[in-house]
């Protein structure tokens, strides 16, 4: 009987201060893990072709591109990092110690969180290319642009230090017994500042545009309006313009799907036990949203489908390739 409650531990040698294991089933562990580390391979290998799509052919060397680049590497590390880990706490045991426990959520904040920011920084990149055009070019620069994506990644990284500061000082501080994984964040922090005003920005900002843009595409099927635009040497929203805030707009409104439901059960204070089906929902909606992001561009931009070819047929290594036309 002793034998039993000891195989029963996640530290059998300690047997006051241990955590009891709680398995699950092995067909449904069999599917979990399978799934979700080929969501993480898949996660890593489309965002990797972005990545390196964007930094090699100079041609995709915009504004746009360079903020779609950030969103790819903060992607890519959920990928990497985030997905493995979560993997790892889907067992009843946490066995590699209090330190990596709290470096790993900093590391999910981060990511999260630049995540949401670069989606605001999207976002007012179309708002001032389609409601500003004749002064986006002048307000919207490339150095601009790296300097507001540097920004993102610093900010990210100071306000999850904020996030954690308990769990930074003493590692293992809110654990209830040797095997746990266990954090302790502020919730109406993160609520407010993590959802609430980021999201709503982005909200507002998107029906700004989609407001001008439904505006300007009814005027370019007007004839009167064409033969208006020929005449006068004002400039108004491009068509590509248009086609750009719509896929990204996609891009928004998908983001907005995988992480609105966490913050939702955040907010209405229901409380989630870590392993249960709920949770695992949940951090699956948020961590997909990475994988989806290269799909939608493949769908949406046949640049990055040119890119791709070129990426897998080894193109990339001929010399001056990064000068190739690919839009």
């Amino acid at each position: 009987m002793e034998t039993l409650k000891k195989a029963e531990l996640c530290f059998p040698q300690l047997f006051n201060t241990s955590c009891k294991k709680h398995k699950r089933p092995q067909s449904e562990s069999m599917i979990i893990y399978t799934l979700l580390s080929s969501i993480s391979l898949l996660t890593v290998s489309l965002n990797l072709l972005v990545i390196i799509s964007i930094s090699h052919f100079r041609q995709l060397h915009t504004p746009t591109n360079l903020l779609l680049l950030s969103l790819a590497v903060s992607d890519f590390l959920v990928g990497l990092i985030v997905m493995p880990f979560q993997i790892l706490l889907l067992e009843p045991c946490w066995f590699l110690g209090d330190l990596v426990c709290v470096l790993y959520h900093l590391i999910t904040f981060i990511t999260v969180c630049a995540s949401v920011v670069n989606m605001l920084l999207i976002s007012v990149d179309r708002y001032v290319a389609i409601c500003d055009p004749l002064r986006y070019s002048a307000k919207i620069t490339a150095k601009t642009v790296r300097i507001c994506v540097l920004l993102c990644w610093i900010y990210s990284v100071f306000y999850s230090c904020l996030f954690l500061p308990d769990n930074l000082k003493q590692p293992g501080k809110y654990n209830s017994c040797y095997g746990e994984c266990v954090i302790s964040v502020n919730v109406a922090l993160d609520i407010v500042f993590g959802f609430l005003i980021p999201i709503s920005s982005i909200i507002i900002l998107y029906m700004r545009v989609f407001v001008v843009a439904v505006s300007q595409a009814r005027s370019m099927r007007s004839h009167i309006a064409a033969v208006k635009l020929q005449r006068s040497k004002t400039v108004t929203v491009k068509k590509s313009e248009l086609k750009a805030a719509r896929t990204l707009g996609v891009v928004v409104a998908v983001f907005l799907m995988c992480y609105c439901p966490s913050y939702c059960v955040s907010f209405s204070g229901y409380d989630i036990v870590m392993g249960s089906s709920v949770n695992l929902f949940i951090f699956f909606l948020v961590y997909f949203n990475s994988c989806l992001n290269p799909v939608i561009y493949a769908f949406f931009y046949p640049w990055f489908r040119k890119c791709v070819r070129l990426l897998l047929t080894l193109h990339i290594l001929l010399p001056n390739s990064c000068e190739v036309n690919v839009l």
